[in-house]
């Protein structure tokens, strides 16, 4: 499923394997695996770099979709809960920057989809 993602997107964006992978920074041969899917179970590193480039989230690689829907309030503004807010304030007090959060969060979605497709 990533694979087939990953090389539906690859087309979309007018990009040979070649470029893609150059552009991404990884190895020819390996995302070619990944395409065809020979290897169903990419490192978090390897979506991180194909992501970028065809301007997709990793939860879209992972998944299939961007983000999951927000409450919103009445005017159509998001909501976001009390524990969330205090957690979100800590970090920034301990002097966590918004690419450490974002980096945290892709990786405790893949940790998340990696339970979920173990193969027995």
């Amino acid at each position: 499923m990533i694979g087939e993602r990953i090389k539906k997107l690859r087309a979309q964006k007018g990009y040979s394997i070649t470029e893609l992978a150059e552009l991404s920074n990884v190895s020819k041969s390996y995302l070619s695996y990944i395409e065809r899917n020979l290897n169903k179970n990419p490192s978090i590193q390897f979506l991180m770099k194909v992501a970028k480039p065809l301007d997709v989230s990793i939860e879209y690689l992972l998944i299939g979709v961007d983000q999951i829907e927000n409450q919103v309030d009445g005017d159509g503004e998001k909501i976001l809960d009390k524990d969330w807010e205090g957690l979100v304030g800590k970090a920034i007090e301990e002097g966590i920057g918004i690419e450490d959060f974002k980096e945290y969060i892709n990786y405790i979605k893949f940790k998340i989809w990696e339970k979920n497709n173990k193969q027995y």
